[in-house]
């Protein structure tokens, strides 16, 4: 073989090297990609989880909170009708003629009403 073509394989042989070396690299490069890639999807996906039990858990609250303030409201009403009836039943007892003669009216607007809607 001449020297020229012995320098041409000798060159063709390093450039084959290189070519393996940066194949080489390029796998790592995207391996290494694809675990970074990985950690941060699970990062991630660990993070939404969190948010998404943190919101579950303020909801819950805010749901109880909820519950808590409707019971208040109630007993609240609950307490004016308790002074409402303890209010009509002391007029009752100062006034019996005339409480006799409103609830004598009240019956008979409401039985108009029921007997004009029919």
């Amino acid at each position: 073989m001449s020297d020229a073509a012995n320098k041409m394989k000798s060159s063709l042989g390093e450039a084959g090297e290189h070519l393996k070396s940066a194949a080489s690299a390029a796998s790592d490069a995207v391996e290494g990609a694809a675990s970074v890639a990985g950690d941060e999807l699970r990062l991630g996906k660990a993070t939404a989880k969190a948010e998404l039990s943190d919101g579950a858990l303020a909801g819950l609250s805010a749901a109880e909170f909820g519950g808590e303030a409707a019971r208040e409201q109630m007993d609240a009403l609950m307490d004016k009708g308790r002074d409402l009836i303890d209010s009509a039943a002391e007029l009752i007892r100062e006034r019996p003629l005339a409480s006799f003669g409103i609830a004598l009216a009240a019956g008979w607007v409401i039985a108009k009403l029921g007997r004009s809607s029919d």
